[in-house]
C-alpha cells in the first residue's frame, strides 16, 4: 500500500515562502516521478511541479518558473516543494503524486497524498 504524506502548508502573507513536504511510503521510491499539484476552489486540479526519477530533472507549469523549487531526498522517501515570492492566486490544497512518466496530467499518477492547504494572504 503506497502512502503519500504531505506536511508543511499554512497561512502566509504575499510575498512569503513555505516549503512542502512530502513523505512517501514505497520501498521503490527513486523509480517513480514525483509531482506537486494544486486545485483551487471551484477550479481543476493543476500542475504545478515535477521530478523524474533518480536522475532529479524538474519541470515546471509556467506559473511556478522561477518562484518554486521541486526537490526531492531519495534516501529519505521524500519530495519537497519550496515556494518562494507567493501570491494570493497560489492559495489552494496542493497535493503531491506518484507515477511511472513523465507528465503534468492528472490522469497519469497513480498515487497521491491527502493533501495540504496553503493560503497566502493579500
Amino acid at each position: 500500500q503506497v502512502q503519500l504524506v504531505e506536511s508543511g502548508g499554512g497561512l502566509v502573507q504575499a510575498g512569503g515562502s513555505l516549503r512542502l513536504s512530502c513523505a512517501a511510503s514505497m520501498r521503490t521510491f527513486s523509480e517513480y516521478t514525483m509531482g506537486w499539484f494544486r486545485q483551487a476552489p471551484g477550479k481543476e486540479r493543476e500542475f504545478v511541479a515535477g521530478i523524474i526519477r533518480s536522475g532529479g530533472s524538474t519541470y515546471y507549469a509556467d506559473s511556478a518558473k522561477g518562484r518554486f523549487t521541486i526537490s526531492r531526498d531519495n534516501a529519505k522517501n521524500t519530495v519537497y516543494l519550496q515556494m518562494n515570492s507567493l501570491k494570493p492566486e497560489d492559495t489552494a490544497v496542493y497535493y503531491c503524486a506518484a507515477g511511472w512518466v513523465y507528465s503534468i496530467h492528472v490522469s497519469t499518477f497513480n498515487y497521491w497524498g491527502q493533501g495540504t492547504q496553503v493560503t497566502v494572504s493579500s
